[in-house]
Order: structure tokens, then sequence, then C-alpha cells
């Protein structure tokens, strides 16, 4: 029902998420609006709250590397419409938030009406793109950019998030999900967001694999403090 909806925006500016969920309150009839200022705040609500059914990210908050990081929030919340705000009006943040799975991008730039609609059509079931930035762009597009090495560098435990790294740290030490979970006081599924996400930006595909790559790069970062 229209009037049960909740909703998640996470944005490090509290003016902007106050009047986002005006918006979406008396706009687009969301009955509760959830605030966070950080990604991981923002995962661990969306891991508490299964009635999220919508959730808007900044992409200039603390823990959010790129829109890339949205991708493990949409492995495990396939049913959440999921849409990047934001006032980058970069065409390479767009197509690596589009890639990442997210059902809109919508520029902090619009004014209140347009911003209602745009997100109304992401939770009409549309993939919202405004067409200024759908442009083809070549002045935008990235030139000679060097294919990624498939081996994660020390460069890898920076871009973490701190929870991130909290979890990894005990990947390394070999405890379960449910003992991470204890451990951090967090929920399990919160503890799978971050793990799918620590995956991602290691470039592995299992916890093994992240367990080795975390004890090499935890072990160089180390040695490079002393």
């Amino acid at each position: 029902m229209p009037g049960s909806r909740t909703a998640l925006v996470a944005d490090d500016d509290e003016f902007f998420r106050i009047a986002l969920r005006t918006i979406l309150k008396s706009e687009l009839g969301f009955a509760d609006v959830i605030e966070t200022g950080s990604l991981d705040e923002a995962v661990e609500q969306l891991a508490e709250h299964d009635e999220i059914s919508l959730a808007l990210f900044d992409l200039a908050m603390p823990g959010m590397k790129d829109a890339g990081s949205l991708e493990a929030v949409r492995d495990f919340r396939g049913d959440m419409r999921v849409a990047v705000v934001s006032a980058s009006t970069r065409k390479s943040d767009m197509l690596t938030a589009l890639s990442a799975g997210v059902h809109g991008y919508v520029p902090k730039g619009l004014g209140a009406t347009e911003l209602a609609a745009a997100l109304g059509r992401v939770m009409d079931g549309a993939i919202y793109v405004p067409s200024e930035i759908a442009a083809r762009d070549k002045s935008d597009e990235p030139k000679d950019v060097p294919e990624p090495s498939r081996e994660p560098g020390s460069h890898a435990i920076e871009s973490l998030t701190r929870r991130q790294r909290e979890v990894l740290i005990l990947v390394v030490e070999g405890l379960s999900n449910k003992e991470i979970a204890r451990k951090l006081s967090l929920g399990e599924g919160t503890v799978k967001i971050h793990l799918a996400a620590l995956f991602r930006s290691l470039g592995v595909r299992n916890r093994q694999a992240a367990a080795a790559a975390g004890a090499r790069l935890l072990s160089d970062r180390d040695g490079e403090a002393d």
C-alpha cells in the first residue's frame, strides 16, 4: 500500500536529506524515510529493515568509492528500487551506476517537481536517466584506460570502508558470519552484504580467496607502517 512504504536516503548533506524526505513523503506517499550519512550506515539499515522499497544514494559521502559500491546492495536486495541522486553530471558516473544495476541516476540540480517525477518513474518500474546526461559526450569518456590488475594492490585496503576493514580482519582470523555478527554487533544479513562488497573490492569470488588476499594486504600495510 503506497501510504505504508518506507524509503532510505543515504547522503551526508543533512539539508538535502531533509529536502528528499519532504518530497518522498508529500509527493510520493512514503510513510517513513530512514536517513543515513554514510554507506556503512545505509547497509546496516537496509539489512535491518526489509520493508524499505526505495533506497537513494549520493556518490560523494563517506564509504562510497563510486557507484560500483552499490552492486552488493543490489545483489542482496533485488526486490528494492535503487537510485543514485548525485551532483555529478559525468557520464562515466552514470554508466558505472547503471552497470551496478541501479534503477535511476537523478541529478541533484533538478527542481523539486522534476525530482519527484524522476523518482516516481523509478518507483513505477522505469530506468530513469536524464537526457542531457545520456547524450553521448566524447570528452567525458576515459582515454587509454589500462586494464585493471586482478591482483589487489595495497591500495585496496584504503578503498574499503571502516566496517568492511573490520569484517575483513575477522575473516582473516577465520571467524564465521555468525561470529563476525556477534563480534561487531551486526545482523548476519549486514555481514553478508559487507562480504559481497569485500569480494568485489578485492577481486575475489569466495571467502577463502578473500582471507588469503586480506592476510597479504594487511601484512603489507603493517610492514609499511613499521
